[in-house]
C-alpha cells in the first residue's frame, strides 16, 4: 500500500465521522482536546500537557511530556429552529412548515502522537477536522427555495516539527493535507421559471424539482508558531494558520425536473437545469492566536487566548456551469472575526485536576447578509472539565461547554421571488472526552 494510499484512507475514514455542526463561528470547529473544550480553549496553544498543541502550535511541544499518544472525541448537539412565513413570487401564502429542527448531532475526532527528537527536538503527527458544518431542513418547508441542505467537512492530517532554541525560546512549524467536501442541495420553483417565460398552465409553487451540488477536494496549508516562556510557569505562545484555498474543478451539478416541465424549460431555457459539472473555489480562512498561561502555585493555573480569523475571504462561492446555465453566485459576504476566551485549572490533588473557562465568539454573519444555510449569530461559552491522571502511563480528560446565543433573524428573497421571514431558536451542547497514554 503506498504512502499516498494510507494518507487517503485516513483522511476518508475521518470524513466519515466528522462533525456536521460547527460550534465555533460559521462552520468552524474548535473541538481538538477535551482539556482545551472545559477551560473555553483558553491557554490552548501555551498551556502544558495537551497533545493538541501538535496542530495548533507545533512550538508548544516543548511542554509535552515525551512521546505520547491522545485521542480525542467531542459530540456537538447543534438545534435550528425557524419561526416564520413566507410567499411566493405572487405574494401569497408559501405553503410548508418551519423545516422541524435543521440540527444534528455528531462526533468530531482527533488523534496525535507525539515524540521527543534529542534533547531539542520535536516530532508530531495529528488527525484534526478544523471545519463542519450542517443544516438540513424538511424538503417542503417554507424557504426550500433558499436551502434545504448544506454541508461542509473538512479534515487535517498534519506533520509537525519543533526547535527549542533554548529552555525559554521555542519555534515550529507544521504542514497539513486538507480534504474538503461540500454539498448544498435547494427546492427550484420551476413553476415560477416558467410562468416568468409566460408557459401556459403553470405558476409559482405548481411545478417544484432541485438542484444538488456535490464537490470535494485535496489542498495543501502550513502552521507556524513561537512559545516564549519569559518566567518560570509563564508561558506565551502565537501561532498562524493559513488560508487554504480548494479548487473544485469537478463538481457535481444535479438537477431534478418535474416531467410536466421539462419540455417547456427545454424551449425556454435551452442548455440550461441539466446535469454537469462546474467549477468552484472554497477558501478556508486564517487564523493568528495568541496565548497566555500562567501558573499562580503549585494549585492554580490562568489563562488566556485571543483568536482573529480571517472570515472576510469567504466572500462569495461562484459557480461556473460546464453547461449553458449561466454561473450562480452565492454571497457570504462575512467579516473577519474575534474569538477570546480565559480560563483556569485547579490542581485538587495529584491525580485529579479541574478546569472551566469562558469565551466570547464573534460571528462573521451580520444581520443584514444572513441566510438560512448558516443562521449564525454571536455566541457565548461557559465550559467545565477534569483530568485524571490514572497512572504515571495514562490520563483521562472531559470537558463540557455551552453556547448561550441569540435568536437570529432572516428576510430573504429567492432567485424566483419567494420570500421567508422569521428567526431562529438555536443552542449547542459540546462534550468531549480524551484519553493520553506516555510510553
Amino acid at each position: 500500500m503506498t504512502t499516498k494510499t494510507i494518507l487517503a484512507l485516513a483522511l476518508l475514514s475521518a470524513l466519515a465521522s466528522v462533525a456536521d455542526n460547527a460550534s465555533a463561528a460559521a462552520f468552524q470547529l474548535k473541538e481538538k482536546s477535551a482539556k482545551g473544550l472545559g477551560r473555553a480553549f483558553a491557554g490552548s496553544i501555551s498551556a502544558p500537557g495537551d497533545a493538541s498543541v501538535i496542530a495548533d502550535n507545533p512550538a508548544a511541544m516543548r511542554l509535552l511530556d515525551g512521546r505520547l499518544f491522545q485521542a480525542d472525541a467531542s459530540v456537538v448537539n447543534y438545534t435550528i429552529d425557524f419561526k416564520g412565513q413566507g410567499s411566493d413570487a405572487l405574494g401569497r401564502p408559501q405553503s410548508g412548515g418551519g423545516g422541524g429542527d435543521a440540527g444534528d448531532t455528531s462526533p468530531v475526532p482527533a488523534l496525535y502522537f507525539h515524540t521527543p527528537l534529542g534533547d531539542k527536538a520535536h516530532l508530531g503527527l495529528s488527525l484534526t477536522a478544523p471545519f463542519g458544518f450542517k443544516t438540513e431542513y424538511n424538503s417542503n418547508w417554507i424557504g426550500r427555495y433558499n436551502g434545504i441542505k448544506t454541508e461542509i467537512k473538512a479534515v487535517d492530517l498534519g506533520l509537525s516539527l519543533s526547535y527549542d532554541v533554548n529552555p525559554y525560546v521555542s519555534f515550529g512549524a507544521s504542514v497539513f493535507l486538507e480534504r474538503a467536501e461540500a454539498e448544498l442541495y435547494d427546492a427550484v420553483d420551476f413553476g415560477a421559471i416558467l410562468a416568468g417565460a409566460r408557459a401556459p398552465g403553470f405558476s409559482p409553487g405548481s411545478a417544484d424539482g432541485y438542484t444538488r451540488i456535490e464537490a470535494k477536494d485535496d489542498a495543501v496549508g502550513f502552521t507556524l508558531g513561537g512559545l516564549f516562556t519569559p518566567a518560570e510557569g509563564t508561558n506565551i505562545g502565537i501561532a498562524y494558520r493559513s488560508k487554504v484555498d480548494h479548487k473544485l474543478n469537478d463538481a457535481d451539478i444535479s438537477f431534478g425536473v418535474p416531467a410536466s416541465a421539462a419540455p417547456f424549460l427545454a424551449a425556454a431555457r435551452p442548455g440550461w437545469f441539466v446535469d454537469t459539472q462546474a467549477s468552484t473555489a472554497l477558501n478556508l480562512p486564517a487564523t493568528l492566536t495568541g496565548s497566555i498561561s500562567h501558573q499562580v502555585n503549585d494549585r492554580w493555573t490562568v489563562m488566556a487566548d485571543v483568536t482573529r480569523t480571517g472570515w472576510s475571504k469567504f466572500a462569495e462561492v461562484r459557480l461556473d456551469f460546464d453547461s449553458a446555465q449561466p454561473t450562480r453566485t452565492l454571497d457570504f459576504g462575512y467579516r473577519d472575526t474575534t474569538f477570546a476566551s480565559i480560563g483556569a485549572e485547579y490542581r485538587y490533588n495529584e491525580k485529579l485536576t479541574l478546569r472551566g473557562g469562558l469565551a466570547t465568539d464573534q460571528s462573521p454573519v451580520t444581520d443584514n447578509i444572513r441566510d438560512v444555510r448558516v443562521p449564525d449569530t454571536d455566541r457565548k461559552w461557559v465550559s467545565l472539565g477534569a483530568t485524571y491522571r490514572a497512572s504515571q502511563s495514562a490520563e483521562y480528560s472531559f470537558g463540557y461547554t455551552h453556547l448561550f446565543l441569540d435568536e437570529p433573524e432572516v428576510s430573504l428573497v429567492s432567485a424566483t421571488g419567494s420570500t421567508v421571514q422569521g428567526k431562529y431558536d438555536v443552542g449547542t451542547d459540546i462534550v468531549a472526552f480524551s484519553a493520553a497514554y506516555y510510553f
